[in-house]
């Protein structure tokens, strides 16, 4: 297997594309739509980048996996569902207590369901998926949110938001209905019980200390090195790292739009009668 890995600045985001050389099928995990929130401006120049790797190999995406319901990024998942139609948009089936909690957030239940059933696929979990050659094992790794997976193929777990580059540690969990303590389990129960050789790839790297770009590990390094979850770690203390942690963080940048978005399976809201999508931004007083 062989992994092209592509990194967008602005969001600090790991898209990959996972295929067998030789063989005409391939898996994305994570893919951007650009979106400057000051302008309301969307770009595809993120995608273009992953489709003319496509293209230039002719591989053919036959999934489209998202780790979880971004709050941080646009999917760009629907851009290339138009690109090539028969790929699947696939994500976890907990996707549905997601879907609930920012319907009535946002107050969109009329027009979206909370059932899944916009994406092209609800993936369960310990499943196993084909992709020509290409096998791929649902991991559930919540924590960050509900309905987070990882995903082993071959030797190489995506982990999304839940664990990160050993000097960065894990992702935060103060989102809705997110637990630490589910993350704590996710991590030691799914991701370390691997051969500490499985290679990780992280979803995002915020480059601490203005390090250059790193976005693949090992279990094993993990284990021995990670700033916030060793091996060693105990549940009740990285519970009470990370819940302190968390209360000092800010909202992601893109959190509001990204949400609509994403649990929409990459679609914008529907146009309004004068032809323009609009996001929604609840108000709340301090």
């Amino acid at each position: 297997m062989e992994i092209k890995t592509f990194y967008d600045e602005a969001t600090y985001t790991l898209t990959y594309v996972l295929y067998v050389p030789g063989e005409p099928e391939a898996v994305i995990v994570d893919p951007v739509w650009d979106f400057d929130e000051a302008s309301g401006r969307l770009s595809e120049s993120s995608i273009k980048e992953v489709m003319n790797f496509l293209n230039g190999l002719k591989l053919t995406p036959l999934y489209c996996l998202e780790t979880h319901a971004h709050a941080d990024h646009l999917s760009g998942s629907q851009l290339l569902k138009r690109a090539y139609p028969d790929m699947n948009i696939a994500i976890s089936e907990r996707i549905k207590a997601v879907q609930k909690v920012f319907i009535d957030l946002f107050h969109i239940g009329s027009d979206l369901r909370a059932d899944g059933s916009v994406f092209d696929l609800l993936l369960k979990d310990y499943e196993t998926i084909k992709a020509g050659k290409l096998s791929i094992k649902v991991l559930p790794t919540p924590g960050h949110t509900p309905a987070c997976s990882s995903y082993l193929v071959e030797d190489a777990v995506f982990t999304g938001d839940a664990l990160f580059m050993p000097d960065y540690g894990t992702g935060r969990c103060d989102f809705p209905k997110g637990s630490a303590r589910d993350l704590y389990r996710s991590i030691t129960q799914e991701i370390y019980s691997l051969p500490d050789s499985t290679r990780v790839f992280v979803g995002h790297d915020y480059q601490p200390g203005g390090r250059e770009l790193q976005y693949e590990s090992t279990v094993g390094d993990e284990k021995s090195h990670n700033i916030q979850l060793k091996a060693t770690t105990k549940e009740e203390d990285f519970v009470t790292m990370r819940e302190s942690r968390d209360k000092t963080l800010k909202a992601p940048r893109l959190l509001l739009p990204s949400i609509q978005v994403n649990i929409r399976a990459g679609h914008l809201p529907p146009k309004e009668d004068n032809g323009i999508a609009y996001l929604k931004l609840p108000l709340t007083q301090a």
